[in-house]
């Protein structure tokens, strides 16, 4: 038996699909649902799964907002046959570990990716180690970004990042507009791997470290790795699973 729980975001579109689901079906608490459903856009949704993942129940998305990648599409017609028979994804969480310029360490969990940003006018100067393997010595470039399979079709094609497919157990570390050396144009590696980023000048050239929507700002060593506690189980419906979506984003790379 299905015991949702609604949580959505305010605006006109979602407030009218959540009046129309609850005429159809009886909505719960939290505590006492065995689903929560999630209706918005992908950036609420991101929310969504970071503020109530310590429940230990599937995300259902509904998407009312634009694209709408880890969501699924509304459909009046067949809602209860999405919502009992639907394919299930588990998505690990990424760890980001920041210890910035007051020697204070800031901890948050990405999905999609972590994202190293230039904070001034001055290009980032970065050194980018797999464990004790140095990756790259020095890094001038505007930032660096780690991604997850999940959000290799998000900020990570962007700048010209590799698909992942999701049961690849990669990760993507892709430069953002690399000045030296210009030709390096990232690496693929295990996720199993700890990855730590150095600001080689914290003082001159600050940087920020963001968990999707999560800014740790002034940032000088950046320790990023998969989670081995945090991951979240994600309902797809039997025609839209997010394998399908990744490989339609390849296809519309390849024929853009």
């Amino acid at each position: 038996m299905i015991k949702p729980v609604i949580i959505y975001d305010k605006n006109k579109t979602s407030i009218n699909i959540k009046k129309f689901i609850e005429k159809k079906i009886r909505c719960y608490p939290i505590k006492t649902s065995n689903l929560i459903l999630v209706i918005g856009g992908d950036g609420f949704m991101l929310q969504s799964l970071k503020k109530l993942y310590n429940h230990k129940k599937p995300f259902y998305g509904i998407n009312s907002g634009n694209y709408g990648f880890l969501m699924n599409k509304f459909s009046k017609n067949n809602l209860l046959r999405n919502l009992k028979k639907n394919n299930k994804i588990v998505v690990p969480a990424l760890e980001m570990k920041v210890v910035n310029k007051y020697n204070t360490i800031k901890k948050a969990i990405a999905i999609n990716e972590v994202s190293i940003l230039r904070q001034s006018r001055q290009t980032s100067s970065l050194m980018i180690k797999n464990g004790k393997k140095v990756i790259i010595k020095k890094l001038v470039s505007d930032g660096v970004l780690v991604s997850t399979p999940a959000g290799s079709t998000a900020y990570n094609l962007s700048v010209n990042g590799p698909i992942l497919s999701l049961n690849s157990k990669k990760l993507s570390i892709v430069p953002i507009s690399a000045f030296r050396p210009r030709k390096w144009k990232g690496k693929i590696i295990s996720d199993r791997s700890k990855i730590e980023i150095i600001n080689l000048n914290h003082k001159k050239r600050p940087i920020s470290a963001v968990a999707d929507n999560i800014e740790v700002r002034n940032a000088k060593k950046i320790t990023i790795k998969v989670s081995n506690k945090i991951k979240f189980n994600i309902l797809y419906d039997k025609n839209r699973s997010l394998q399908k979506k990744i490989k339609l984003e390849q296809i519309r790379r390849e024929t853009f």
